[in-house]
C-alpha cells in the first residue's frame, strides 16, 4: 500500500514558466497580488519603487516584515499590484500576499510566518451604516424641544 505525505515535507512548489510564485493579499478593502522571484530585493508596486509608493517609514517596514522572518532581506523581486482602500490597508494587504507568495516558493518558510500570523487574514472590515443612525453605531442628537 502507498504511504500517503501528511505534512507535504516533500511538495514541489508551485512556480509559473519564468520561476515566479503568485499569491493574492488582502486586507480591509485592499487586494494585493504578488509575483516574487529570487533576485536582489527590489520590491515594485504598481510600476514604482516600494519606497515611493509607501511614503511613510511604518508602511515599509511592514511589507518588509516576512523577509525579516525568513532572514532574507535583499533575497527576492517583487512584482505588485494593489488595489482598493487606502495605503494602510494596502500595506497589510501586500504583507500579506508576500508572506503567502514565500510559502509557496519554499515550504521551509511557512513555519515561523505562520506562527508569527503573517498567513492569517486580518478579516476586520468598516461596519455598514445602518438606516436611521448618523454612522454605523453612532446617533443623532436627542433634543428634547
Amino acid at each position: 500500500m502507498e504511504e500517503i505525505n501528511i505534512n507535504n515535507q516533500n511538495q514541489e512548489p508551485n512556480l509559473d514558466i519564468k520561476n515566479r510564485s503568485y499569491a493574492t493579499g488582502k486586507r480591509k478593502n485592499s487586494t494585493a497580488r504578488v509575483w516574487l522571484k529570487k533576485g536582489n530585493g527590489i520590491i515594485l508596486v504598481n510600476g514604482k519603487k516600494s519606497n515611493d509608493y509607501f511614503a511613510r517609514p511604518v508602511l515599509r517596514m511592514m511589507i518588509n516584515q516576512p523577509f525579516e522572518v525568513i532572514d532574507s532581506e535583499n533575497g527576492f523581486d517583487i512584482l505588485a499590484t494593489v488595489k482598493g482602500g487606502g495605503l494602510s490597508g494596502q500595506a497589510g494587504a501586500l504583507r500579506h500576499a508576500i508572506s503567502k507568495a514565500l510559502s509557496i516558493y519554499d515550504i521551509n518558510f511557512r513555519p515561523p510566518l505562520k506562527k508569527i500570523g503573517f498567513l492569517t487574514r486580518d478579516s476586520r472590515v468598516v461596519e455598514r451604516k445602518k438606516f436611521g443612525l448618523a454612522k454605523a453605531r453612532r446617533s443623532f442628537q436627542f433634543s428634547k424641544r
